[in-house]
């Protein structure tokens, strides 16, 4: 019989929750009981929890609530599912609860021996993280509720910069977790349009019975970032930003979230960027500005004027 057949065939044995010897495992499939003892390590180092009882009456067996379990996982598997479910809490997820529950049931299927190099694995990740400053899950499980049954969802949406809210009707495509925030991407019947609309702005939302269709060849990922940066409306306008310092500060650089969607060359010590004039003067005296002096702008020399302006107009208003 092949290695897969026996090691199945004891699976099966084990699995009628009578303790069985591995001389009784040994006899029955006519094969070694040393290779018995093989297969059991293989089945036990795959997540099948299995109880081992020492002594002239011992045996094995399975743990019980394995008889329940549709699926299992070996140690490193285990705490991989632990390590997510530490960055979603951390990032605020909105099914903390259920998460909680789920990842719980790992432990109930898993003897001492699993459990305990599972945990070596668990514990070994802490993520540190901004704490969010609202509770969103009630409004982000209505969301995910929406998008699962395509519903369109109607929301009080206080935009930036604006004093009052307004009421939108959305076709909710996806639920985003970007930089920190969580967002709803989806159709928006007032702009006739996609437009992304930031979860911790819904002051209400309501759950219509208005169904929808989501596109086939809807990529979120894209849509959102188009949204999100600004569009180069004439090429005759683009400019060179060419901007020099150590390694370290220039990959920073080129892997920002907004500069780094723009990067044409990298070296070392050396990356260009390619912006309209109007982006350069009016996004990145701000987001370069941090950097201070580990960084050296080179060209456009408008840029330079524009950042002394910025930082005079900031001079400005704390000296008043």
């Amino acid at each position: 019989m092949p290695k897969l057949d026996n090691i199945l065939a004891i699976l099966r044995m084990l699995s009628t929750s009578e303790k069985i010897t591995a001389k009784q495992i040994s006899e029955k499939l006519e094969i070694n009981i040393r290779t018995v003892y093989r297969y059991i390590d293989t089945l036990s180092t795959s997540g099948v929890p299995i109880i081992s009882y020492p002594g002239h009456n011992g045996g094995y067996t399975l743990l019980k609530e394995f008889f329940e379990a549709p699926l299992f996982f070996d140690a490193k598997e285990q705490a991989s599912l632990f390590h997510a479910a530490v960055f979603a809490e951390e990032a605020g997820y909105y099914g903390g609860e259920v998460l909680k529950r789920a990842i719980s049931k790992l432990g109930k299927y898993s003897n001492q021996e699993q459990e305990a190099k599972v945990n070596q694995y668990a514990t070994s990740l802490e993520v540190i993280s901004r704490v969010n400053s609202s509770p969103l899950e009630p409004i982000l499980q209505e969301v995910e509720r929406a998008v699962a049954s395509r519903f369109s969802i109607k929301i009080q949406y206080y935009k930036n910069g604006k004093n009052q809210s307004k009421y939108r009707l959305v076709d909710p495509y996806k639920i985003i977790f970007w930089n920190n925030k969580w967002y709803i991407i989806g159709f928006c019947h007032f702009r006739e349009d996609i437009r992304s609309f930031r979860a911790d702005r819904i002051e209400d939302l309501l759950v219509t019975e208005n169904k929808f269709d989501c596109p086939n060849d809807f990529l979120a990922s894209d849509s959102f970032l188009q949204n999100l940066l600004p569009t180069i409306k004439d090429e005759k306008e683009i400019v060179s930003l060419v901007i020099v310092g150590d390694t370290s500060t220039i990959n920073d650089i080129c892997q920002h979230w907004f500069l780094g969607n723009y990067l044409h060359e990298k070296s070392a010590d050396q990356a260009v960027f390619l912006l309209e004039k109007d982006i350069t003067h009016t996004y990145v005296p701000h987001l370069l500005l941090p950097y201070a002096k580990s960084i050296q702008i080179i060209e456009p020399a408008s840029l330079k004027k524009k950042i002394i302006e910025v930082l005079l107009e900031l001079l400005k208003f704390y000296q008043e």
